[in-house]
Order: C-alpha cells, then structure tokens, then sequence
C-alpha cells in the first residue's frame, strides 16, 4: 500500500474520501430497487398463480412472457424501456389525440418498469415453488368449508408460503440492489452513475470504483441480517419444531459417534495391553 501511495499508483485516502459523496445517492439505489422489487413480487405472483393453475391461453403467454424476459440481458431491457415507452406515448398522441408529455416523462419511471418486469420473470419461478409446497390437505380441508380460492390464497397459502420464498426473494432483492447500477442507461443518476461522472473529473476511476464496491458490500450485509431476521420472524410453530427436532437429532448422531469412538479406542487399547503382557 505504501509503494502503490509513493508512485502515485493508488490514492486510499481518497477512497475514503470519497464514500460519503457516493452515499448521497444511496436513497435513489435503495428507492429503484424497492420499487421494482414490489412491481416484481405482484406481478410474479400473477404469473405464479397462472402457471400453478394451469389457465388455459393465459399459461401460454405466462410462459412466453418468462422465455422472453429470461432470456434477454436486462441491459437491453433497460433499452427498449428507456427508447420504447416515449415511442408508444407519441404512437398514442398521434393515433388516439391524446396529449402525453413525452419530454417530461421520467428515466427513473423506465428503469422501474423495466427492472421490475425483469424481476418478475425470476420471482415468478420462486413464487410458483413456495405456493407448490404448501400442504395439499390444509388446501383441500379450506376448500371443503367453502372458502373460495383468492380467500385461501391470503388466509393460508400466502402466509406459509412466504416463509418459503423469503429467501429466494431476499436474493433476488440484494441482487437488484447490484443491478441498479445498470440504470444510467435510462440517464438515472444513482450511485455508480455519480461514481463514473466523479471519476471523469479527478481520472481516478479505480478509486471510485473501489469506494463503490465497499458501499456496495456493506449495503449487502445489512441486507442479509434484515432478511435473517423477517427469516426468524416469519417461521411458523412447526417449522421451528422440526428444526429443533432436526438439531436434536444431529446432536444424537454426533454423541452416538463420540460413544463409538471412545469404545473402539478403549478396545483397541486392552488388545494392545494383551498383547504387550
């Protein structure tokens, strides 16, 4: 650290430096995530609930709709968002005399749509696992006293199915955080868009670039512990007792191993004061 200092080669102290310039911007990060997080959970669900029932024609497009936004980079995306939606307005202008303001409708607005859409698409597959999981008897025994199937759905699937996806989500969630560093593409500036425009005027890119990666990973980490927390939270009364009966076990095993162990020492021990006399 100290030749790389001498020769001029890396500045640590400015990327310490330059950490809370960078933070300013960490509420427009957090913000598009959260957003296109929440468009991600509705909409997957949709999709989720369409698969899982296997409703005709709107399964087919559920399933086009997923090999489509699955199978394309969410720059691209992020793209046809930013040059697609204000195209559209004009068509609709033009078409239909309606008077949208093309020029003042947001970049934000287009990299929320498009990162939430792409969202879908996986949390969709999460959702549709977790709701797949739930135990068909609690469903048949709802369905036998009348309940319809939107009020099983929030009185009983949802609810233990939750405990299931929350971590496949949480994932999903820290990894939109990283991905919103692909929103300059729609002229959002957040934190690495404000890092680039920094680095253009010192020229200490990998500075920034580093500055932008620490930030980065303590936001993860304080991620993490919020989500193992709704985690421990959100676990249902048996799902606590068949880990603690899980633990119990491991810990049975483990002693059962150690009592073997001690008896096969002790013996191989006598054989051996047999043999010595």
């Amino acid at each position: 650290m100290q030749i790389l200092a001498e020769t001029n080669l890396f500045d640590f102290d400015l990327v310490i430096k330059q950490i809370p310039d960078l933070l300013k911007y960490l509420p427009v990060t957090l913000e598009l995530a959260a957003l296109a997080m929440c468009i991600g959970i509705v909409l997957g669900l949709l999709l989720a609930v369409i698969r899982l029932k296997k409703i005709p024609v709107l399964r087919q497009i559920a399933a086009f709709y997923i090999s489509i936004i699955r199978g394309t980079p969410a720059i691209v995306q992020l793209y046809i968002a930013y040059f697609g939606i204000p195209m559209f307005l004009k068509y609709m202008n033009l078409n239909h005399g309606t008077n949208f303001d093309i020029s003042a409708f947001p970049g934000f607005a287009c990299a929320v749509f498009a990162m939430g859409f792409n969202e879908s698409a996986y949390n969709a597959e999460t959702i549709r696992a977790a709701l797949g999981s739930v135990d068909r008897g609690q469903i048949e025994a709802a369905s036998a006293i009348g309940m319809t199937y939107p009020q099983m759905l929030r009185r009983i699937i949802l609810p233990e199915a939750m405990t299931v996806a929350l971590p496949g989500l949480g994932n999903s969630f820290i990894g939109l955080i990283k991905g919103t560093s692909l929103a300059f593409t729609c002229a959002v500036v957040e934190m690495t868009a404000q890092g680039k425009i920094m680095g253009g005027r010192t020229y200490r890119y990998f500075e920034v670039y580093v500055s932008l990666a620490i930030i980065y990973w303590a936001v993860t980490i304080i991620v993490e512990q919020l989500l193992k927390f709704l985690e421990r939270r959100l676990e249902l009364p048996e799902q606590i007792d068949k880990a603690a009966t899980s633990e119990a076990e491991r810990q049975e095993e483990k002693e059962a191993e150690n009592y073997k162990y001690d008896s096969d020492t002790k013996f191989e021990k006598k054989l051996s004061e047999q043999y010595s006399t």
